[in-house]
């Protein structure tokens, strides 16, 4: 353990059902989050020394193969695996082309069918806007802002793009860096679907998106998605794009390589936190069985909005 103290900060440790929370307990707990660079290659990571009032640390994006050994060398803290997950990322060497072409069949062909469909509703080209610099970003925010209130990261996840002065501050200056990039997509003038990716040294980072539910039917943010990646491999000073923790088709088909990650807790070994990771366990594994018994009854329907949350 190194001498340097990272300040804790509270954490509700949700028990949910797809993206419906049930009821949540509060932690205070350092945060040790991994970048791409270090989940994929880079050593396992250094604990910082808590204070007496923090309850432990939340370790995310931690390489499954590295999960034994900082648990072992936690000193006696509680171990338990919040989820786990593929980080799935990109690789920029070689072409947009190259890339495209690694594709499945059926995934280029879908792509190609999406985008033509899009560009004949929007007089025949798509309507796609880019957005780097802060005047840029200062237009892109409000109408990024109105799409992100109808998506269910927003209304489920409370994950949409952020509209508080710090977050435009913070916008502000990463453009004035040239360390962001975004994009809008319209359809038939219509603002359909938003991306925002900061970026962070040689790897630009898949941080907010969304599209209006009203265009599912039109799939704008895989479409979008495409357009970002060519216009990326074609500024050619990128190493990587960080699709960032947790699941997704979209990173599953675009992606060209991934880590097996867990985000891992470790929590003093106190009657409470025992009590907690006791009940979040159950909680965890009753669920799971729930799903697998609605799945083996042929329920396909029930456990899809199970998993959702619905």
């Amino acid at each position: 353990m190194q001498d340097v103290r990272a300040e804790a900060q509270p954490v509700r440790l949700k028990f949910e059902i797809g993206a419906r929370t049930l009821l949540s307990v509060r932690r205070s707990l350092v945060r040790v989050p991994l970048t791409l660079a270090e989940a994929r290659s880079g050593p396992a990571p250094v604990l910082p020394s808590l204070d007496r009032a923090a309850d432990g640390y939340i370790v995310t994006s931690l390489p499954e193969d590295q999960m034994a050994a900082l648990a072992a060398g936690a000193g006696g803290m509680l171990p338990f695996v919040r989820q786990r997950y593929t980080r799935y990322y990109l690789d920029f060497a070689g072409t947009y082309d190259g890339w495209f072409a690694g594709l499945s069949s059926n995934a280029r062909q879908g792509l190609r069918r999406k985008a033509k469909k899009i560009a004949a509703a929007s007089g025949g080209t798509l309507d796609v806007r880019r957005f780097r610099t802060a005047e840029e970003l200062a237009a892109f925010h409000p109408v990024a802002r109105a799409i992100s209130a109808t998506t269910y990261q927003e209304r489920l996840l409370g994950s949409g793009l952020p509209e508080g002065a710090d977050f435009l501050r913070s916008m502000a200056a990463l453009a004035a860096a040239d360390q962001v990039r975004a994009w809008l997509l319209n359809i038939a003038g219509e603002p359909a679907a938003y991306l925002y990716c900061p970026i962070h040294g040689d790897t630009v980072i898949y941080a907010y998106v969304g599209h209006d539910p009203k265009f599912n039917d039109w799939s704008p943010g895989a479409v979008l998605q495409l357009e970002a990646m060519q216009d990326l491999f074609g500024e050619a000073r990128f190493a990587a794009f960080d699709f960032t923790e947790g699941e997704g088709q979209h990173k599953r088909q675009f992606a060209t390589g991934g880590v097996e990650c867990v985000d891992l807790l470790l929590l003093r070994p106190t009657l409470a936190n025992r009590a907690v990771m006791s009940a979040l366990g159950g909680f965890n594994s009753s669920v799971a069985g729930a799903k697998r018994l609605v799945q083996g009854a042929g329920l396909g329907g029930f456990a899809k909005r199970l998993r959702r949350g619905g």
